[in-house]
């Protein structure tokens, strides 16, 4: 039986149908060899990361799976319809089927909501036997215990960067409930994390010394995370992953992650206003101490990275300069400016659809780039827009990075450097692209 698994790319623009191509990925994709460790001994796989490599459209398959997000969504259906066409069965997985389901299936034979874990091999085995149903979803959530490691043997390593990043899940899901998260929706809401002995042996499988753990909220429980990072102390590797900003007020957790290896954490700090906040129900972010963490963070030469969000409710034009001259003052090496916008599934985008606040329904998250999607409480979309690409321009400007940065002495410092200099690169035109590649 032969499997073609499919992780598309994305359309450059709303009015640019170009692909969104890159050579080499820095970061090796987790995706599609997951996926396809998923798959029974029998099938023949082939995998396509499109954004690297081309789609061959004449070649034969039994089965074509493809992993969708909502930015992806539009260049999914046109794959999908091109296999179709010529009779090969479809199934569109991934997050996007979580509240698109009903749109997933207008374009594919059938849909897998969830985890894959369960329903991949019942997916393989349901076309094989001619049987291959609608809609496919596990019963429950999978513990995490003996996960399959990743076909990277599969990957076509001519596009991957010669100086690559592993990616590793220890956990999924997150112990917190911010009012704009969705991610309780995707992954349940129980915090599940993987055996450290397994997540340890994963590590060792890749052969690589540069690890990046694909986690929502890497350190979601202590004791955990501490039984982990002492394990990782005998691998020598350097580490990057996203944790809470409360997390690095933890002297001896953070200690113990300087020696295990820690080389960047990226945070979802989203404002450094109390009121919003509060609002937001972002318990994990003290106000009145971000300072004091940038602080710590320098001191122990770790490179670091803020995740800030506007177009809330509680705050005026006056938040985008308060914002940028904050992190400037307080030498935060890196910042990702984010426009809010509501995600389906969530209350928040109900009570914002019913006010009539959003401005495309249909196409939120369609688009790579800066983009308004709501009617913000306090100044327009378009200010909206104007301002966090301003905030770009500035942050990222010679005079900020100078005064900012550390100097390039470190693994660390020299990190921070790199990533500033790829953000430079970004907003070099008239717009920001401002999404993270899917992995």
């Amino acid at each position: 039986m032969r499997v073609h698994i499919i992780q598309p790319t994305h359309f450059a623009g709303q009015f640019d149908r170009r692909l969104y191509k890159s050579s080499r990925r820095a970061l090796v994709p987790l995706t599609l060899p997951y996926l396809a460790s998923l798959c029974p001994d029998y099938v023949e796989i082939t995998l396509t990361d499109e954004q690297t490599q081309q789609l061959d459209f004449s070649r034969d398959y039994d089965l074509v799976l493809i992993t969708s997000t909502i930015l992806t969504s539009f260049r999914v259906y046109e794959i999908a319809s091109k296999y179709r066409q010529r009779g090969i069965p479809v199934v569109i997985g991934g997050p996007h089927c979580t509240f698109y389901g009903d749109e997933a299936l207008k374009h594919a034979d059938a849909i897998a909501i969830g985890e894959g874990e369960t329903t991949v091999p019942v997916i393989i085995e349901d076309v094989a036997a001619g049987r291959l149903k609608k809609r496919y979803r596990p019963d429950g959530m999978h513990d995490l215990k003996g996960l399959p490691f990743p076909r990277y043997d599969l990957l076509d390593y001519r596009t991957i960067s010669r100086i690559p990043t592993y990616a590793v899940q220890t956990t999924r899901g997150c112990p917190y409930r911010c009012h704009f998260c969705a991610e309780r929706f995707h992954l349940g809401e129980r915090y599940r994390m993987r055996p450290v002995e397994e997540v340890v042996e994963e590590i060792k499988a890749t052969g690589c010394r540069q690890i990046f753990f694909a986690d929502s909220t890497f350190a979601g429980k202590r004791s955990r995370t501490m039984e982990l990072m002492e394990a990782l102390i005998p691998l020598k590797i350097r580490w990057s992953t996203l944790w809470n900003v409360h997390r690095c007020l933890d002297s001896e957790l953070m200690e113990l992650a300087r020696r295990s290896g820690l080389l960047h954490i990226n945070m979802g700090v989203e404002s450094i206003s109390a009121a919003t906040l509060k609002d937001m129900n972002k318990k994990t972010t003290p106000a009145d101490r971000i300072s004091e963490v940038a602080a710590i963070l320098n001191r122990l030469d770790v490179s670091f990275s803020f995740n800030l969000i506007f177009g809330w409710d509680t705050e005026t034009l006056e938040d985008f300069d308060t914002t940028l001259n904050f992190l400037i003052q307080n030498r935060v090496h890196v910042a990702f400016f984010n426009v809010f916008s509501p995600h389906r599934g969530t209350a928040i985008y109900d009570e914002y659809l019913e006010a009539g606040r959003l401005i495309d329904p249909y196409n939120m998250g369609r688009w790579p780039g800066i983009i308004a999607e709501i009617y913000p409480k306090n100044y327009s979309p378009a200010e909206l827009e104007q301002n966090v690409i301003r905030l770009y321009r500035e942050f990222y400007s010679w005079p900020s990075m100078l005064e900012r940065l550390p100097r390039p002495l470190t693994k660390s410092a020299m990190a921070s450097w790199f990533m500033n200099l790829q953000e430079r690169k970004l907003y070099s035109g008239q717009t920001h692209r401002a999404n993270f590649d899917g992995i």
